[in-house]
C-alpha cells in the first residue's frame, strides 16, 4: 500500500466533520505549499541538485523552518537514492511521508490530554497576550464539558484590562463556573481560591488561565513559577499539563515564544491557534522538530467547536488533500 492510499483509507474511516475540519482550515497553506510543490515538480523533468536546491525555497516559505528543511531534504536526497527515484512527481509522496515520520514517536501513543478520572485535573495555559489563550480555554471548556466532564475555570490572567470579562463570557458560553479576583490581584490568590473552588464542587477539570505580559519577561516567568507552586502545593503533581497557547500566524515568532517558554517552563504541549488564517502551517512541523515539543490541539476556526486535537496525518492530509483524492 503506498503512503498516500494508507492516509486516504484512514481519514475514510473519520467522521467527514474531522476530515473537512483539517481540509478547510489548512487550505491557505493547502493553496501555498501544495501549490507552490506542485508547480514546482512540472517544471523538471529530473530530481537532481537544482530540485532539490528549488525545494528548499519552498518548503521555508511554508515556514517548516531552516534547520529541520535541511535535515528533511539530506533525508529525502537519501531516500530518493535508495528507492532509485527518478520522476519528481514520485518524491512528493516520500515528503509527506518523512513530514509524518517526524511526528512518529512517543508522542503519538499519548492520549492529547494528561486527564485520569477519580482526581482534579489542572491544566494550565501559558503564553503572550494576543494568541487567543483565552479563547483557547473558552474553546477547551466547551470541548470537555460535551465529553462529560465538569469543568472549571481560573481567571488567572489579572493584569490584562478585560481579561477576566473575556472570560467570564466564554464560561457563559461553554456553562461552566468562572473563579475570579478583581483586576490587579494576586494570579496566585485567585489559583488558590480556585483550587478550593473545584475541590469543594466535585470538579474534574480545572483550566486555569495566567497573565501574558508583565513589565518584563524575569517577571513574567517568576509569576509563573509562583503560580506553578501554589497548584504544586495544593494539589500534588500539579498542574498535570502546561499547554503554551502560540499563534499560527506569526510563523517563526511562534518558534521563538516556544523556544523562549521552553527555557523558563516545563511546557508539556502547545495549542496553535488561527492555524486557518496562515499561509505558513508549515510552523507545526518545525516547532515539532526543532524544540521537541508535541503539537497537542489546533485552532482551525472560530467558532467554539473548531479547536482539534493535533493528529499528523490528518494535518499532512490538510497539506495535500487535493494530491491525496486523487490517488
Amino acid at each position: 500500500m503506498t503512503f498516500f492510499k494508507k492516509i486516504k483509507e484512514k481519514i475514510t474511516g473519520q467522521t467527514d466533520s474531522v476530515t473537512g475540519k483539517f481540509k478547510d482550515g489548512l487550505s491557505k497553506t493547502r493553496q501555498n505549499f501544495s501549490g507552490k510543490l506542485n508547480q514546482m515538480m512540472a517544471r523538471y523533468r529530473k530530481v537532481d541538485e537544482e530540485f532539490f536546491e528549488e525545494l528548499e525555497e519552498v518548503l521555508i516559505g511554508a515556514d517548516v523552518g531552516f534547520d529541520t528543511v535541511m535535515e528533511l531534504v539530506d533525508q529525502l536526497r537519501e531516500e530518493v537514492k535508495l528507492r532509485n527515484i527518478s520522476d519528481p512527481k514520485e518524491v512528493q509522496e516520500v515528503i509527506v511521508e518523512k513530514l509524518v515520520a517526524i511526528y512518529e514517536g512517543e508522542e503519538e501513543a499519548k492520549p492529547a490530554l494528561d486527564i485520569k478520572d477519580g482526581r482534579l485535573n489542572i491544566i494550565l495555559f501559558v503564553g503572550v497576550n494576543g494568541v487567543g489563550k483565552t479563547t483557547t480555554i473558552g474553546k477547551m471548556a466547551h470541548m470537555l464539558q460535551s465529553q462529560g466532564k465538569k469543568v472549571m475555570l481560573a481567571a488567572g490572567d489579572t493584569f490584562r484590562a478585560g481579561a477576566i470579562e473575556q472570560l467570564e463570557v466564554w464560561g457563559e458560553r461553554a456553562n461552566v463556573e468562572v473563579i475570579k479576583q478583581t483586576a490587579g490581584s494576586d494570579p496566585a490568590a485567585v489559583m488558590y481560591d480556585a483550587l478550593q473552588a473545584a475541590k469543594a464542587r466535585g470538579v474534574d477539570v480545572l483550566l486555569c488561565d495566567t497573565a501574558g505580559r508583565l513589565q518584563n519577561k524575569v517577571n513574567l516567568m517568576n509569576e509563573l513559577e509562583k503560580v506553578k507552586r501554589v497548584i504544586g502545593r495544593e494539589v500534588p503533581d500539579a498542574p498535570h499539563e502546561v499547554l503554551l497557547v502560540l499563534d499560527a500566524t506569526t510563523g517563526q515568532n511562534a518558534f521563538v515564544q516556544a523556544k523562549q517558554f521552553k527555557e523558563a517552563t516545563d511546557v508539556s504541549g502547545i495549542v496553535l491557534t488561527k492555524l486557518d488564517g496562515t499561509a505558513k502551517g508549515g510552523i507545526v512541523i518545525a516547532i515539532r522538530n526543532g524544540l521537541q515539543i508535541p503539537v497537542k490541539y489546533i485552532g482551525l476556526g472560530e467558532k467554539i467547536d473548531d479547536l482539534q486535537p493535533f493528529d499528523a496525518e490528518d494535518y499532512v492530509y490538510g497539506l495535500f488533500a487535493d494530491l491525496i483524492d486523487e490517488k
